[in-house]
């Protein structure tokens, strides 16, 4: 057979969902209102964070950063898929390819770190509430936050250069909505087990290794919780922990399921639709959870309505 090398290929094309004409349409109209609900409601997150001075705290520094991975991730890997099925031209360049690739990759695993590092900051807030303004002071959390983008960067660079290096078969067909690194795989025409046992080694470090820290600080929080002799007091810290626990529950749930698909002949489509759902339908989620069960940010949004609706009746009384 043919091979060929990824510099030596200028278009691939997309398989998508053409084999369900059917329910392209919907899928289409589902992925673009998932898509516009992401992005609207994660930068109305991050514009109440930085403009109430109350929300100044480690909690939404890191929700903020959440809220740029999920615009950033959604958009690397809707949007192509949208723009082609508008046009009819499912295709994607060479260079574009591996860009979508390397920032899905590095959007997922920076977000991997970034909840686990999250769910350290509820653990300091609950359990050593007196100290918490020193341990996670800014300095603290922009190392945090900035350990997170770094590690997820590289190992993204990791797993996406060996790809690029791949010879090819004779075609150009990936049978995905996006250049997701496992379906871009399935084209090389070489042994790609050295590869698939790197990306395994990665994704131990990104998905168990988070969640076992997650799940030691929530049942050290737990344990503080129990503690509480108020109902007042308990209700109050289960509240400031219950966004992100259902968010790590959305987020690792998903990711997993990716993981432990059925080894089936049509597995390949089963991972098309669970990676709509890791793409779209999670990062929607998160902005909506963080808004409805926070009443922090309730208050923030009520608290930028007042000042807004005063500030125009300044100015109509000025004019």
């Amino acid at each position: 057979m043919f091979q060929t090398n990824w510099t030596s290929v200028t278009i691939f094309s997309f398989l998508g969902f053409s084999p369900y004409p059917k329910v392209e349409a919907i899928i289409f109209v589902l992925c673009l209102l998932m898509y516009l609900i992401t992005f609207l409601g994660n930068v109305i997150l991050i514009s109440i964070t930085i403009l109430d001075s109350h929300l100044h705290t480690p909690m939404y520094f890191f929700l903020s950063n959440l809220s740029v991975l999920d615009i950033w991730y959604t958009s690397s890997a809707l949007t192509p898929m949208l723009s082609n099925f508008v046009s009819g031209d499912n295709t994607i360049s060479f260079s574009g390819c591996a860009s979508q690739m390397y920032f899905s990759l590095a959007m997922g695993s920076t977000e991997c770190v970034l909840l686990s590092m999250m769910a350290y900051d509820r653990y300091v807030a609950i359990c050593h509430p007196l100290r918490y303004p020193v341990i996670m002071n800014r300095k603290v959390c922009v190392q945090i936050a900035a350990g997170s983008w770094v590690t997820g960067c590289l190992t993204a660079l990791v797993e996406t250069a060996p790809v690029l290096k791949l010879p090819l078969c004779d075609h150009s067909i990936i049978n995905h909505f996006t250049c997701e690194i496992l379906a871009v795989l399935k084209m090389a025409c070489v042994d790609t087990s050295m590869i698939q046992l790197l990306m395994l080694v990665i994704s131990v470090l990104l998905l168990p290794m988070p969640m076992l820290l997650i799940c030691v600080s929530y049942a050290f929080i737990l344990s503080n919780i129990l503690r509480i002799s108020s109902v007042g007091g308990r209700r109050k810290a289960f509240s400031t922990c219950a966004a992100h626990l259902t968010v790590v529950v959305l987020f690792y749930g998903t990711a997993l399921s990716m993981y432990l698909k059925p080894s089936a002949v049509n597995s390949q489509e089963v991972d098309k639709f669970m990676a709509l759902i890791y793409a779209g339908l999670t990062p929607m989620l998160n902005p909506i959870i963080y808004s409805l069960r926070n009443k922090e940010v309730k208050a923030a949004v009520k608290n930028l309505m007042i000042r807004n609706h005063l500030r125009a009746i300044l100015l109509s009384i000025i004019k």
